[in-house]
C-alpha cells in the first residue's frame, strides 16, 4: 500500500493548499519511517517468510509503529508538531494539526485494510485487526490504483502549480505506483530484513525530498524550511 499512502496524501494535501503536499506525504508515511528504524534497532521485527516468493507478503510484529494505539500516539505527536511549526500562523495552525495527523491515522486505516490480522489494538498481546485484502493481491492493487488515481486527480486539479511540475509529480507518483505493483507481484525476495529496511528508509526519505520540492512555490526561493510549508495563496491573505 506504499502508493495507496502518497495517494491519500494527495486528497487530503487538496483540503490546505497552503501546505506543502511534502508534509502530507511524509505524514502518510510516517508509521513506515517509524517501523523500518525500530527494525534496524531491534525493536520490530519482520519476517520474509519462504512462500514470499509466491505471496509477497512478509510478516510483522509492529506493536510500536502500526499498533491502533501507537498510531493514534503518532498522529497525535504529528499534528503537535505542525500546529507549532505554524505557530505564526494563527488561522493555518489547527488546520494543519488536524490535516496533518489525519494523513498518520490514514496510514493505519489503509493498512488495515490490506493486512492480514496482524495489527494489534494496542501492544503484542492484544486483539490482531487486518482484512486481508492482499489475499485478493488483485482487487487489492486496483483498489490502491484508484486510490492513486483518485489522490493525483484531486490535488493536480487546480494545485496552481506550473504545467511542468503538475507533470513531474504525476510522473513521481505513477512510477511509485509501477514500484508498488512490481514489489507485491515480480519482485524477487528482499536479501534479510535489515537490507529491507534500510532501502524502504532510503526510498521514504528520497520520495519526502521529491515530493517536498515539486509542491515548493518557486518563489519561495531560499526561504527558511517553516516559511516553505506555505503556499503562495496564504502569503496573498
Amino acid at each position: 500500500m506504499f502508493a495507496g499512502h502518497i495517494g491519500a496524501a494527495l486528497a487530503i494535501s487538496r483540503a490546505d493548499r497552503r501546505v506543502n503536499v511534502g508534509v502530507f506525504v511524509g505524514a502518510a508515511l510516517l508509521l513506515d519511517f517509524v517501523l523500518w528504524l525500530l527494525v534496524l534497532l531491534g525493536v520490530e521485527s519482520v519476517v520474509i517468510p519462504f512462500n514470499f516468493a509466491s505471496t509477497h507478503q512478509p510478516e510483522f510484529v509492529f506493536p510500536y509503529s502500526h499498533g491502533l494505539l501507537a498510531s493514534v500516539l503518532w498522529s497525535g505527536i504529528a499534528g503537535a508538531i505542525a500546529f507549532f511549526a505554524c505557530w505564526d500562523r494563527p488561522a493555518l495552525k489547527w488546520r494543519a494539526a488536524v490535516l496533518v495527523a489525519a494523513a498518520v491515522f490514514s496510514h493505519w486505516l489503509l493498512d488495515a485494510l490490506v493486512h492480514r490480522p496482524e495489527m494489534p489494538l494496542t501492544g503484542g498481546t492484544s486483539p490482531m485487526v487486518g482484512l486481508a485484502l492482499w489475499d485478493s493481491l488483485y482487487v487489492a492493487l486496483d483498489v490502491e490504483a484508484l486510490i492513486v488515481a483518485a489522490g493525483l486527480y484531486l490535488y493536480v486539479h487546480g494545485s496552481g502549480l506550473s504545467r511542468s511540475r503538475s507533470v513531474a509529480l504525476t510522473v513521481l507518483t505513477l512510477v511509485t505506483l509501477v514500484f508498488t505493483v512490481a514489489g507485491m507481484t515480480v519482485a524477487p525476495p528482499p536479501p534479510s530484513a535489515l537490507a529491507m529496511a534500510g532501502s524502504s528508509l532510503v526510498a521514504i526519505g528520497v520520495i519526502c525530498a521529491f515530493f517536498c520540492w515539486l509542491g515548493r512555490n518557486p518563489r519561495d526561493g531560499r526561504a527558511k524550511p517553516l516559511q516553505s510549508w506555505h503556499s503562495r495563496d496564504e502569503r496573498q491573505d
